[in-house]
């Protein structure tokens, strides 16, 4: 009998997704296939000195974190520090990533078509009314670090925008300012370091009392509709396939990412790139790799390939 992997598997930490990590770590420990892996969780809340002591043991990280510290690159430089192969992009890429307006300039460079946008940070003055002469009505408003749409409004009024920009200033010193589109929400996965595998996308439809796919439209079961493969004709589809991998590379991610994106009159536009993407039950990853031919113990399986092949040859 081989010699089992030793997995560290971190999920919780201190961001305001921490439940949802939690719950990822959970369905993640209950698939690995413990045949071959020995697993062992951490909480980089409370366990990081412990995982820094076992470090020479741990063959390989499996990171279900959501927000920062876990899913910006500083948890990844932990790892790197400690020699730890894991499944998500590197430092650099989960930095770019995790901030939707440093992100925004590299898709440009990459001609990948985005909503236009603004930025503000906390303490600068805001000329509200240039920013909607700009950007239209609705807009969006959203910090730029974070996930699970937390602290987003959609800014339908002129009397609605001071609050909206209060509630994400709440959660981050920079805030998105972008230009709504009405349209369908896609979602893109992708799997690969070098060798890239697009998975089939998903549509994204929240029940209609969720005005956009909100932290309940993610999380609660039966909140919303979620498609795969999406509804789209096969042109589209290949176009959003296509968007996903560009996205991907634009980032410089490595081991998995998923891009949202958007359908608005006939065109696909990037929202953001997720690189450690949701892995509860009800999220969109694993839907799309189950239409891809794995199922969720596959899925990890291959991440954790993923992840010990991009350390091969350091």
């Amino acid at each position: 009998m081989s010699k089992k992997i030793h997995v560290a598997l971190l999920s919780g930490g201190t961001s305001g997704e921490r439940e949802i990590s939690q719950k990822g770590g959970d369905h993640v420990y209950q698939a690995l296939d413990k045949d071959r892996y020995t697993v062992a969780r951490y909480d980089p809340r409370t366990d990081l000195s412990r995982l820094v002591a076992d470090a020479r043991a741990i063959d390989v990280a499996l990171v279900i974190l959501h927000g920062a510290p876990g899913e910006d690159g500083t948890i990844q430089g932990l790892l790197d520090l400690l020699e730890i192969p894991y499944q998500c992009p590197g430092v650099m890429s989960s930095a770019i990533a995790m901030n939707k307006v440093v992100s925004k300039f590299f898709y440009e460079k990459a001609g990948i078509a985005v909503p236009a946008w603004e930025s503000s940070r906390r303490g600068e003055p805001v000329d509200a009314k240039a920013v909607m002469d700009r950007l239209g009505l609705p807009l969006v408003v959203k910090p730029a670090s974070g996930g699970s749409s937390l602290g987003m409004s959609i800014v339908r009024s002129p009397e609605a925008f001071d609050a909206a920009l209060e509630a994400a200033h709440a959660c981050d010193d920079m805030v998105l300012l972008e230009q709504y589109l009405q349209g369908t929400e896609i979602t893109g996965g992708v799997l690969g370091n070098q060798d890239l595998e697009a998975l089939p996308l998903v549509e994204i439809v929240p029940l209609k009392d969720h005005e956009f796919f909100d932290f309940n439209a993610k999380y609660l079961a039966g909140e919303t509709d979620e498609i795969c493969p999406a509804r789209l004709d096969p042109d589209l589809a290949r176009q959003g396939r296509d968007l996903a991998l560009a996205a991907h590379r634009a980032l410089f991610c490595t081991g998995y990412s998923r891009t949202d994106m958007i359908l608005s009159s006939g065109r696909l536009w990037v929202l953001e790139t997720n690189t450690i993407p949701g892995m509860t039950p009800v999220s969109l990853l694993p839907l799309a790799a189950s239409k891809a031919g794995m199922n969720y113990s596959q899925l990890l399986d291959r991440l954790i390939g993923l992840a010990l092949e991009k350390n091969a040859g350091c």
